[in-house]
């Protein structure tokens, strides 16, 4: 027997088939375009999104079947945030808006000073970004109320995509985690869409599964088109992040891991949700009694992408072994990575954040730039570990980035914790397919499952003179980051209004 799952990226589509060991027999690997229409915004067009997880799980199960049995179950997750809004018929009434698109900054700027966006914290633990629903629908009520009134649902990625496979409309409990959810009843909380004026935007918002909802059968449409038998169970998993996680083996509180994607997503399994303390990062309905603390970054990967352009590298495999034929400290070079045009959301809030470097010169070399990018992003992995305020022991690291066996060891010295990579290709994947085992009851729980089918394999130590230079290094980077933010980063927008309208919409 085998396991079909889907994993939805935001540039990559990935399709694995797992054996009944939970091992990879096929992966497939498709692009997904990200749409800039305009500067700070972040689209994909829906359809194009289905089409691309059609063309990877066929490619995936067309490869050669050695050992693999008939697919029983499908089980996926998808990248999460972002408003993916469809009409009654559940077709898009636009290009989905990512939880990476900025737009919505103007009003995220406002929240913050006005103290809403601390006051939505208290209650469920995750801080508001540009991309979440309630800032993208906030956007659209003011400036495109004609779309709403054409929406039926506001559903995520993994809603679009549950509802392309099995017709049912709803929403994990993870994606619904931030901004609305309200971790003690599972349901969403009326105060915090009151808190942010959006309470006219109930009836948009899909409905939340139970623990035991989150299965349903292929339709005959969807199995025509991945060549899979009708009714097969479609399992929904958590988002990426979360997905993620349960592949990587972090399922026990105060375990740990980092995505080295998109985002750098740095993450901490804990027993309750945390509203106190500073702002930061999101709290996400995780497994049972457990949440996960994870602290998504705006820029990931992508970073390494525009150093490669910029420094005119092959890829990010030639612009490792650039950095890391260098010393600590790139020659005195500093970097704030800080790229994303929506700012940064993690460890901190700031629409207008950018990046920056610090002391560079006519000395310094393509190496030199090359090794300031890795470890500005290490270090702002050291940063969310920093601000969860956990004692963590070791860092599981996944993503695309975590290949790179020399940004594993960057990482363990910059943050001073063992760091360790699974002998899975896509660990996002893995905790669906995790999931998927559990909820059709092969499987009783996710730790059980984890630790049946979860394989670490490299580990790096930190070396004790690296990690001390980069205890300094950490500290004189919080001190550059205070100055820019005190000049503003970048021009500051222009006022306006908190106030959201409510748009006339259809009755539902």
């Amino acid at each position: 027997m085998a396991v079909l799952t889907i994993d939805v990226g935001t540039s990559v589509i990935k399709s694995v088939v797992f054996d009944d060991q939970g091992r990879e027999l096929a992966v497939s690997r498709v692009g997904s375009e990200v749409l800039r229409p305009r500067p700070g915004w972040a689209e994909q067009d829906m359809d194009a999104v289905w089409d691309g997880v059609v063309r990877s799980a066929r490619d995936a199960l067309s490869r050669p079947r050695s050992g693999r049995g008939p697919v029983r179950l499908v089980s996926f997750t998808a990248q999460g945030d972002g408003c993916w809004l469809v009409d009654g018929a559940g077709r898009p009434t636009g290009p989905a808006i990512l939880w990476s698109d900025g737009r919505a900054g103007d009003l995220l700027t406002r929240w913050q000073a006005d103290g809403v966006l601390d006051r939505a914290f208290r209650r469920n633990g995750s801080l508001t970004c540009s991309g979440m629903p309630n800032a993208v629908l906030g956007w659209l009520a003011r400036h495109d109320p004609d779309r709403l009134r054409r929406s039926r649902t506001a559903l995520t990625a993994a809603g679009w995509l549950f509802l392309r496979l099995t017709g049912v409309t709803a929403v994990d409990a993870s994606d619904a985690s931030a901004p609305f959810l309200d971790h003690t009843t599972g349901a969403y909380d009326p105060a915090l869409l009151d808190l942010f004026g959006l309470a006219w935007a109930e009836p948009l918002l899909p409905r939340v599964l139970g623990e035991h909802e989150r299965v349903a059968a292929l339709t005959s449409r969807a199995a025509a088109e991945l060549g899979l038998p009708a009714d097969l169970p479609v399992v929904m998993a958590p988002y990426d992040i979360a997905a993620t996680a349960r592949g990587a083996g972090a399922v026990d509180p105060g375990q740990a891991c980092a995505i080295l994607g998109t985002t750098l997503c740095t993450e901490i399994v804990t027993r309750e949700p945390d509203t106190g303390g500073e702002p930061c990062g999101i709290n996400i309905a995780y497994d049972g009694e457990r949440i996960l603390r994870a602290f998504p970054t705006l820029a990931g990967t992508e970073v390494l992408d525009w150093a490669c352009r910029t420094l005119a590298v092959a890829g990010p495999a030639h612009l490792g072994r650039l950095a890391f034929g260098g010393e600590p400290g790139a020659g005195g070079l500093a970097f704030l990575p800080y790229l994303s045009p929506a700012g940064e959301r993690a460890p901190f809030l700031d629409p207008r954040a950018r990046g920056v470097f610090f002391g560079l010169s006519l000395d310094h070399t393509p190496a030199h730039v090359a090794r300031a990018v890795f470890e500005g992003l290490s270090l702002v992995v050291r940063d969310c570990l920093a601000a969860s305020g956990t004692d963590v022991r070791e860092l599981r690291l996944c993503g695309g980035g975590s290949a790179s066996d020399g940004w594993c060891r960057l990482i363990a010295d910059v943050t001073g914790v063992p760091t360790a990579r699974s002998t899975d290709t896509e660990p996002g994947a893995k905790g669906a397919f995790l999931t998927g085992l559990v909820r059709t009851g092969a499987e009783s729980g996710i730790r059980e499952a984890a630790a049946k089918y979860v394989r670490m394999g490299a580990r790096w130590e930190p070396d004790p003179a690296r990690a001390a230079f980069y205890d300094g290094l950490h500290d004189t980077c919080l001190t550059w980051r205070a100055a820019a933010r005190s000049l503003g980063w970048a021009p500051a927008p222009a006022p306006a209004s908190a106030a959201v309208p409510a748009p006339e919409l259809p009755h539902v």
